[in-house]
């Protein structure tokens, strides 16, 4: 499959985003109130549950398509197929978009639980 990202940008990088951010948060090198935090849990809960309940729908995606017996046909039906399986394929980047949202919804807890952190020692600074 052919994806037009510029010179510079690679899907792997995405991922690396991802465990960075994952990283950061457990780090405590940033925090997110309860407001914000669950504005994006609802976000990558929603998209999360999405992925989910359509990927059944998807198994068709992975069969060769029934496109006829020309020759035309008969070139087209793997490649079809390649785009939804391939390493960057449609249903590869979901599966790895699902393990993205996962590690962004841990990340997001811990933000949160930064944020609680830090208000409640400088809550007790004040007493």
């Amino acid at each position: 499959m052919y994806i037009d990202e510029g010179e510079s940008a690679s899907l792997e990088a995405i991922g690396k985003s991802m465990e960075a951010f994952v990283g950061a948060a457990a780090a405590g090198q940033f925090a997110v109130n309860q407001h914000g935090g669950d504005a994006m849990l609802a976000a990558i809960r929603k998209m999360a549950d999405w992925i989910a309940d359509n990927r059944g729908r998807w198994f068709v995606l992975t069969q060769e398509p029934k496109l006829g017996s020309s020759n035309a046909a008969k070139v087209m039906k793997p490649y079809v197929q390649q785009v939804a399986v391939d390493p960057e394929g449609f249903l590869t980047q979901l599966d790895a978009l699902a393990k993205s949202l996962s590690q962004a919804e841990a990340a997001i807890k811990q933000a949160m639980d930064n944020y609680r952190e830090v208000d409640e020692n400088a809550a007790s600074r004040l007493t």
